[in-house]
């Protein structure tokens, strides 16, 4: 995918930067493969908001796509790479021998006319989905699964790839997006190959209009609202807060840890994700 700009003759285009859509192959989606979407709005069955800025929006279908590949044994066909509305990546779409068609996410470099199979004794080649059991130690994987049988979980964004680091016993390490090292037990399943679209990152919005396009709502400093609005409003003149930042109902936003101390997973985790300061330290 490449990324385009165009002659800034609005301030809002100034800035913006588009895909080219260059490997998008089929603009219509397959309807079948396709159901309605409801938009909440951000509210609940009372009509209260429970999810702030939220609303609005272009009208989509979602996309049913295949994360548990549980179509064992038997190979397809890429026919067509589509755009989906509801995630960062891009979809492929695959007819196998029998003439079923399903959506799975698209890795780098797949292309139509690549085939694909899901079994536990294929080659760990680009789109094939294996167990962990078998796929080689190093190898670059998305849409692993956490749960065996539950589907893919992990590294399912644009770009984002996980890594097998190791293999001990009923578990392998993996290496996530994010830094973090986890064990994933052998039985579960991964895709092997980086997810595409990696330039989405890089994307300007550009404008304000165009986060309403995507159904995101304007939001508002608590700096600028009333004390009776959020705890860091009023004072006279422009106010910093005096305080640390916190949401209208005084959860702390900034490096506060929401996880619990003593979650069942913990056990699973062996490397933390590094933290922002961390991160900061090393680029300095």
């Amino acid at each position: 995918m490449g990324i385009r700009t165009v002659r800034p003759l609005t301030p809002g285009q100034r800035w913006a930067t588009y895909p080219t859509f260059e490997e998008i192959t089929k603009t219509l989606p397959e309807k079948k493969l396709t159901q309605a979407k409801k938009r909440t709005g951000g509210r609940n069955l009372h009509g209260h908001i429970t999810c702030r800025h939220q609303g609005g929006g272009h009208k989509q279908r979602y996309r049913l796509i295949d994360f548990k590949r549980d179509k064992k044994d038997v190979s397809g066909k890429i026919i067509a790479i589509e755009y989906d509305p509801n995630r960062t990546a891009r979809i492929a779409l695959v007819e196998y021998t029998d003439r079923e068609r399903r959506y799975i996410l698209a890795p780098v470099g797949l292309e139509v006319g690549n085939e694909v199979i899901a079994s536990a004794e294929a080659e760990a080649r680009l789109g094939n989905a294996l167990p962990l059991q078998v796929i080689p130690v190093g190898t670059v994987v998305h849409n692993v699964e956490l749960k065996i049988g539950k589907g893919g979980q992990l590294a399912r964004s644009a770009g984002s790839a996980a890594q097998i680091m190791a293999k001990e016993g009923d578990y392998a390490h993996i290496r996530l997006p994010s830094g973090e090292v986890r064990l994933v037990h052998i039985n579960c399943w991964a895709t092997v190959g980086q997810m595409g679209n990696i330039e989405h990152e890089t994307l300007s919005i550009g404008k304000a209009g165009r986060s309403r396009w995507m159904g995101i709502r304007p939001s508002v400093r608590g700096v600028a609202m009333n004390p009776h609005d959020h705890p860091m409003g009023g004072g006279e003149g422009k106010s910093s807060g005096g305080r640390h930042p916190c949401s209208p109902w005084g959860m702390k936003s900034k490096g506060f840890k929401t996880r619990k101390r003593h979650h069942p997973t913990s056990r699973y985790i062996l490397k933390r994700r590094p933290s922002k300061k961390k991160k900061g330290q090393q680029v300095a």
